[in-house]
């Protein structure tokens, strides 16, 4: 494609109306999008001469959606580019961990090739954006890593990324700090960590070396904190106080974060307030076999939350297609949001933040200086995406194609 184009007959969401019955929909009109450099430069009603001789690309009345972000993902531990293969059952974490670190040495010599095989499903799903965990253990030291970046490098034409160091068999249980360090020094851009209570079972210790790599590396941090109930609960409230502490504010998030979802609302509610307060972000995966973080609350108090498909296919579990589209839809089939409104605002979990509409039905998006990483989707309305899983016909990347065709 070219750096300056019209990308024309495009299908945008354009407000909501009510009917007779008090049912809501949306409206949408077909639009002409002047792409320029990898941004929309201008926004004409298709009703009005379009008169250029700039080139143009006819998106059919297809609806255009602002791209989408894979928050949460493991491109590393994927068995995708192999046949198939379904999971060894296991009892319990530590079974499940120490499999996965004999498995991982059989795997080492084909990261690259995995990771590629997966990032290709990512990007034809409508994702432009990754954030990925990445292994940093003594079983495979800064290989996955490497092989990690060497995808990545490959896919920069279709995507932007963060890798983060993960120590997946624990920080203190495999003595993986000085590792850490060096990954962060490797190409690592955000430091990981991994239940200091369940796992390393030393929560100070072990929030504390998590925060001083980061710290070091001047770098985000993303931790997987699985720990439940009570214990959990703890653990979330000494990392906000070391947030605080450390002058980490928004640079935090915790993934799946289930205390959140065990204790009584009341004690969530507060615990809540405080992740508003610092800017501490959730990371969620949705999960059906287990409670989960209240996320309505938590949009509500204004926690920035995110979605991501995990690592799907693997050692861990043989599901999933790299379709973050089907996280939002299940978010919102959990949350019981069935209306226009509601299913519009589900948007925002999958795309850094960005929905087409308010609730009063004006538009957000795209406006005049957006990115054009956007998803032309067979639908009429992001809601109906959002409850149908629509299929996604192309993908622009800045501007460029990144999958499918016009």
């Amino acid at each position: 494609m070219h750096s300056l184009y019209w990308l024309t007959n495009v299908r945008l969401d354009s407000g909501f109306e009510e009917d007779e019955d008090g049912v809501v929909h949306t409206r949408s009109e077909l639009c002409h999008l002047k792409v320029e450099n990898g941004k929309i430069e201008d926004i004409r009603p298709a009703s009005l001469p379009l008169d250029t001789d700039l080139p143009r690309y006819d998106a059919k009345e297809l609806l255009a959606l602002p791209s989408f972000v894979e928050k949460h993902n493991h491109l590393d531990k994927t068995y995708m580019g192999y046949k198939w293969k379904s999971c060894k059952p296991v009892n319990g974490l530590i079974e499940r961990l120490n499999f996965e670190a004999k498995e991982s040495l059989v795997l080492l010599d084909s990261v690259k090739t995995r990771a590629m095989a997966m990032l290709s499903l990512i990007s034809a799903a409508g994702s432009t954006h990754i954030r990925t965990h990445v292994n940093i253990d003594p079983h495979v030291g800064l290989k996955n890593l490497e092989g990690v970046r060497e995808a990545l490098e490959a896919f920069s034409d279709k995507l932007t990324y963060e890798i983060v160091a993960f120590p997946q068999h624990g920080l203190l249980r495999t003595q993986s700090v000085a590792l850490m360090r060096q990954a962060m020094k490797e190409g690592a851009t955000l430091v990981g960590g991994l239940d200091p209570a369940g796992v390393d079972e030393n929560i100070e210790h072990s929030l504390s070396q998590m925060m001083e790599i980061a710290v070091e590396a001047d770098a985000d941090v993303d931790i997987h904190l699985h720990d439940g109930s009570l214990l959990g609960l703890h653990t979330m409230k000494r990392l906000a106080a070391m947030t605080e502490e450390a002058g980490w504010q928004n640079r935090m998030a915790i993934s799946h974060a289930f205390a959140l979802g065990d204790v009584p609302v009341e004690q969530a509610s507060e615990m809540i307030d405080r992740f508003a307060e610092l800017g501490i972000q959730i990371m969620s995966t949705v999960p059906i076999n287990r409670a989960m973080p209240p996320i309505p609350l938590l949009h509500e108090k204004d926690v920035m939350v995110a979605l991501g498909c995990d690592g799907f296919y693997d050692s861990w579990a043989p599901y999933g297609g790299g379709e973050v589209l089907d996280k939002a839809n299940r978010l919102a089939e959990r949350c019981r949001w069935i209306d226009e409104r509601s299913l519009t605002e589900a948007l925002t979990f999958i795309t850094g933040g960005k929905t087409t509409l308010d609730r009063n039905g004006n538009r957000l998006w795209p406006q005049i200086g957006d990115e054009a990483s956007l998803v032309l989707v067979e639908a009429t309305c992001s809601a109906e995406t959002i409850a149908r899983r629509s299929k996604r016909t192309a993908v622009l990347f800045k501007g460029k194609l990144a999958h499918g065709s016009l």
